[in-house]
């Protein structure tokens, strides 16, 4: 029997509702239980696959290749639960089904409205496939308040009375902000949000409530009284160096055990929080550094590359140093005195992205790390600027370029017009849709044996997710090959480049998928431990 837990934001957006639901996630799996993490996005585009990185952060690509909110990426890291399509749905989605049922003839003729059908359809996600867990957590994005979210709030009201208060409860994360004018933290914006939770008829049982500060008693027991919660149910959340604390410091305020309360389970046993502590302790006392560049044209804001950060984070947490990130905008590589900006780091990473904008920047930092012996990582666009940069400089073809930015002399990048998925032969052209259409998922890659990425991963055959329109073009491979550019790994068939190396560079490496997606802080990536494990070796030769 599932047991629903609705997590709701309230006051301001980006408190860290993604991060206390997969925190809270983590916990629950500590006790023992099997748990399930689920997000409700309230804004009109189908998936965020389509949406500038500045305006929605990154995309999160799960195995069955849906591009997803990246607080996916926060459920995945903390309980290695994979995620599936079936666990992001925005309100574009669910009109999208409701529109399309109404076309079929399945509502009979009858009125199509928000009550019941939208809600009808919203509730159907919140229950699909959670059969096999012990919990499910579903967060709903956005504010309460929010004209988008009402509903989404209105879904999961009726859901909870449908399952009953031994089958649902509500947690409501919300900020008490601190008014340094009079030196105090004021509680009414938590009351407000509350009262406007309610005034739709929902009780939250449990108050998750934000503060850069400690709340004291008389303050919580205020918050307790005006918002009709128990007092030990208002839970105060303060800010942390790290966000591996979070689950302790929850745990620590009796969060979890407020949880489980509320559907009258005493009898959990105490998690075991052991490899959580020991993640931040290694954060908190590094036995050295390093200085990762990343080479990007989203570098203004860091959450476009959120999973990569954290991936970093964890090749880190395996070598027992501190990764400091210096980002640098990839056009300003492309000026003739731009050499300087690398000269001190101890590693090279170029991400994924898309356009023209920015990729002869992308590709003089891979000249800087190939010629300076400094360890390179490029993913995606990263692996493509890569092979360019190779096959202009190495290889004799200064007319290499990528078809993504117009006809060019040699190709060595094209677009990738058909493939295999699961043995179904998916067709793509220049005038198709543009989301959705991409190479999404996950996919097989056969290593080459003896081959440095091979000694990484330690097997012959990996499964690593993709995100992307644009393939290295395999009838290049024998001259960059001659040239010293080897393709390490290969899609099964052997026609689409899915790895490329440097064998006589400390460290070279492109891949075509996004690794960052799979690594975790308690299992992180091969590819990153071994990166950081270069940069390492590369910084005490400085």
């Amino acid at each position: 029997m599932t047991r629903f837990i609705f997590i709701t934001g309230g006051v301001v957006s980006s408190l860290g509702k993604g991060l206390a639901s997969a925190a809270l996630g983590a916990l629950l799996q500590s006790r023992g239980y099997k748990v399930r993490l689920r997000k409700l996005d309230p804004y009109l585009n189908v998936d965020p696959g389509t949406m500038s990185p500045y305006q929605h952060g990154e995309v999160y690509v799960t195995d069955d290749g849906a591009e997803t909110d990246l607080d996916l990426g926060h459920y995945e890291r903390f309980t290695a639960v994979p995620a599936r399509r079936t666990d992001n749905v925005t309100s574009g989605r669910i009109y999208q089904t409701v529109i399309a049922r109404e076309r079929r003839g399945d509502y009979l003729g009858g009125t199509v409205q928000v009550i019941p059908h939208v809600t009808d359809a919203i509730k159907e996600f919140v229950l699909e496939g959670t059969g096999d867990a012990d919990f499910a957590l579903i967060e709903i994005g956005g504010t309460v308040g929010d004209i988008e979210s009402l509903p989404f709030l209105e879904a999961i009201r009726q859901l909870s009375n449908e399952l009953g208060r031994a089958r649902s409860m509500f947690v409501h994360l919300t900020l008490i902000p601190y008014v340094a004018a009079s030196g105090e933290l004021k509680t009414k914006p938590t009351q407000h949000s509350v009262k406007e939770l309610r005034s739709i008829g929902i009780q939250p049982d449990v108050l998750l409530v934000r503060s850069d500060r400690p709340i004291p008693t008389a303050e919580r027991d205020k918050i307790s009284l005006f918002c009709n919660v128990p007092k030990k149910a208002v839970i105060q959340g303060l800010d942390v160096e790290f966000i591996y604390e979070v689950p302790i410091r929850y745990h620590e305020e009796g969060l979890d055990d407020q949880v489980l309360a509320a559907f009258g389970i005493d009898d959990a046993p105490e998690p075991d929080l052991t490899r959580w502590v020991e993640i931040v302790e290694r954060l908190r006392a590094p036995e050295g550094e390093v200085k990762i560049a990343i080479v990007g044209k989203y570098t203004g804001l860091h959450d476009a590359y959120k999973s990569l950060v954290e991936a970093l984070t964890h090749g880190g947490i395996a070598n027992n140093v501190r990764v400091d990130l210096e980002w640098h905008d990839s056009e300003i590589f492309e000026g003739e005195e731009s050499a300087h900006h690398l000269e001190d780091v101890n590693g090279i990473l170029v991400p994924g992205g898309f356009g023209e904008r920015g990729s002869e920047g992308k590709i003089s930092a891979v000249t800087f790390a190939r010629e300076h012996r400094v360890p390179y990582f490029g993913i995606c666009f990263g692996m493509q600027m890569a092979v360019i940069e190779g096959a202009r400089n190495l290889a004799g073809l200064p007319g290499a370029g990528s078809t993504e930015f117009g006809p060019c002399q040699d190709p060595v990048v094209g677009l990738l017009t058909e493939w295999t998925r699961e043995g179904v032969r998916e067709v793509r052209t220049s005038n198709s849709h543009l989301g959705g259409t991409m190479r999404l998922g996950a996919y097989d890659c056969d290593l080459v044996k003896g081959s440095r990425v091979h000694d990484i991963y330690e097997c012959d055959t990996i499964s690593e997710r993709h995100r992307h329109r644009y393939e290295v073009n395999i009838n290049y491979r024998e001259r960059l090959e001659e040239a010293g550019l080897v393709f390490s790994g290969l899609s099964p068939d052997q026609t689409l480049p899915e790895i490329v190396e440097m064998p006589d560079h400390p460290w070279f490496l492109g891949v075509q998928f996004h690794p960052e997606l799979k690594s975790k802080p308690f299992e992180p990536h091969p590819l990153f431990a071994s990166f950081i494990k270069a940069a390492v070796e590369q910084s005490r030769l400085v």
